[in-house]
């Protein structure tokens, strides 16, 4: 009896995967192995660099996303039929397999003139396995005409002018497998970082009208067991409207920095947790002397200290792109100023 019920747990998987594996023949193909070419997948209709969502492809966006050297992202979920995301109040969305996350990064050409276009530099997937979740990472070509896998990571060229008339050099870098699931590692497991029902919790415009995402998702059969449930709150890190400072500079190091510096991610035996919900204390960096020393201090003494921005260690790695310095340790090659101005001025009022 135990074995049959085993076999047929696993068997119900597999039926799941199997039936996930095309929702028709135009539509979404997402199999065990991943594709060579995004276009494969079919996520998208007409030609790929309009990233016209197919049928069943839902877009989203983040209340505070993940500073990536200023580009811009496009991001989408998609999900098998039947089967649904399931409320998490405290972590990511419980997935479902066969779930994908989907995220494209871009520069626009002129960020004064939209009407100009944008470059896609890479495609980013989460394909939620059997077995666990998968990281893969597409590159565009120059025509913007396809993408293609890559697993070693490469580095891509960028020029755009911003919003001040300004031209801008990027070096972007594409990561390589292996630092995905760095960034992502939860438990020793890989795992989404943004969708998670605090930073979803916002409207959207989408094609028939703008709505709360958290609606829209369940309206789509893609999130169930939110009704009744408490909406825990993050503010947008940069609208003073939406919350103190406090609010807004521990909503900034949660999606910057929480990933890795909490209890069950990559950098929890430091010591250092910096998640939202973390209170002033040495957890979250106030008089706490670093577990290691190195160039990673700048010669400072403690990760914060209250009213002394220039004397804490973690807005020097936030300052810094020295590669022995700096953090985040991957996914940016440049100064967040806007972020660093933020954490400035959260430091200097704990002093207050």
């Amino acid at each position: 009896m135990k074995y049959s019920l085993l076999f047929g747990g696993f068997m119900l998987v597999l039926l799941v995967w199997a039936g996930c594996r095309k929702d028709s023949d135009t539509g979404v193909r997402v199999e065990s192995d991943t594709f060579e070419k995004l276009s494969d997948y079919r996520f998208f209709t007409g030609e790929l660099k309009n990233l016209t969502p197919n049928e069943g492809v839902l877009p989203y966006d983040l209340k505070t996303p993940l500073f990536s050297d200023y580009a811009e992202k496009a991001r989408f979920v998609w999900m098998p039929k039947g089967v649904s995301a399931v409320y998490n109040i405290s972590d990511v969305l419980d997935f479902p397999v066969g779930a994908v996350l989907i995220k494209n990064f871009f520069y626009p050409i002129d960020q004064r003139n939209p009407a100009k276009g944008r470059r896609i530099i890479e495609t980013r997937l989460l394909i939620h396995q059997p077995g666990g979740w998968d990281a893969s990472t597409y590159v565009w070509n120059d025509e913007q005409t396809e993408a293609r896998i890559y697993l070693a990571g490469t580095i891509r060229k960028v020029e755009y002018t911003d919003a001040a008339g300004t031209p801008v050099r990027v070096n972007y870098v594409v990561p390589t497998r292996n630092q995905c699931k760095g960034c992502h590692a939860y438990d020793d497991k890989l795992i989404p970082i943004g969708p998670k029902v605090r930073n979803l919790d916002k409207s959207y415009a989408y094609i028939d009208g703008e709505e709360d995402q958290l609606v829209r998702w369940a309206k789509t059969g893609y999130l169930s067991g939110v009704n009744g449930h408490f909406m825990p709150f993050l503010a947008q890190w940069d609208d003073p409207a939406s919350g103190s400072i406090q609010d807004r500079a521990m909503a900034y190091l949660d999606v910057n920095c929480g990933h890795c510096h909490n209890p069950h991610g990559a950098a929890n035996t430091s010591g250092l947790f910096l998640t939202y919900d973390e209170r002033p204390g040495p957890n979250l960096g106030i008089f706490k002397a670093p577990v290691s020393t190195g160039k990673g201090s700048g010669g400072r003494l403690y990760s914060i200290v209250p009213g002394h921005p220039e004397a804490s260690i973690l807005l020097y790695r936030m300052e810094s792109i020295d590669p022995g310095a700096m953090m985040p340790e991957v996914g940016r090659t440049m100064v967040h100023a806007e972020g660093v101005e933020l954490i400035r001025e959260w430091i200097a009022s704990l002093g207050s």
